[in-house]
């Protein structure tokens, strides 16, 4: 399981302290996928990092007891004088997977052609975020972490994402947060609600939504 207690994140703005996440608890239980609806600046991204621990939290705690992904299509984790294959292997070096079982597989999912040898910095967003997202469905996770947008390209790249992540990863768990309710039901067993850096907790996705709508 996924437990998250008493998560604090507080920032030091011009203005003063600033609190984003207010006691926020929540557990995640494997194969459960969970939807934090949110509107836009209300913390969902900030929450997504401190579950995969690119962040530290202010206060509170995180107990990671299945691999956690990071947020998927997310490329600040590439060094950009290093090609495509190079950071395939630092990333695989890292969660301790061999590299050359999943070249293949990222090198024909991601789509880059002579370009997954040439240096990352060299790469279009999109390029990138196709890089990320295939190095992610390689290595292998119990829980996916999913920040709003989760497939990126054309229409038939973001079919193969999704098929990819939805159909051929389904029991897996997933923690996704979005502005759109609709995606949330689609993907989802039941959703929460994070409005003022807390989170509200609902029996009945309908519930949620009203309440999300009626936050303005």
């Amino acid at each position: 399981m996924i437990t998250i207690t008493d998560l604090c994140k507080s920032y030091d703005t011009r203005q003063g302290e600033v609190t984003v996440l207010d006691h926020v608890n929540l557990t995640i239980k494997p194969g459960e996928k969970v939807g934090i609806l949110g509107r836009n600046g209300s913390g969902k991204s900030t929450l997504i990092r401190l579950i995969s621990g690119a962040e530290q939290p202010t206060s509170g705690s995180v107990h990671r007891g299945m691999s956690i992904s990071w947020p998927l299509a997310f490329t600040g984790g590439f060094q950009g004088t290093l090609t495509g294959m190079d950071n395939l292997r630092f990333i695989c070096r890292i969660y301790g997977v061999d590299a050359n079982s999943l070249v293949d597989f990222v090198q024909d999912f991601s789509e880059l052609g002579p370009y997954f040898n040439e240096p990352v910095k060299t790469y279009s967003s999109g390029m990138r975020a196709r890089l990320a997202f295939a190095i992610s469905m390689a290595v292998d996770f119990d829980c996916f972490l999913i920040d709003e947008v989760v497939a990126v390209g054309d229409s038939r790249f973001h079919e193969k994402c999704r098929i990819e992540l939805f159909e051929k990863r389904k029991e897996r768990a997933m923690i996704i947060v979005s502005h759109q309710p609709e995606f949330i039901k689609e993907h989802c067993d039941h959703a929460v609600v994070l409005v003022s850096g807390r989170l509200h907790s609902f029996e009945h996705f309908e519930e949620a939504q009203a309440f999300y709508h009626a936050q303005g």
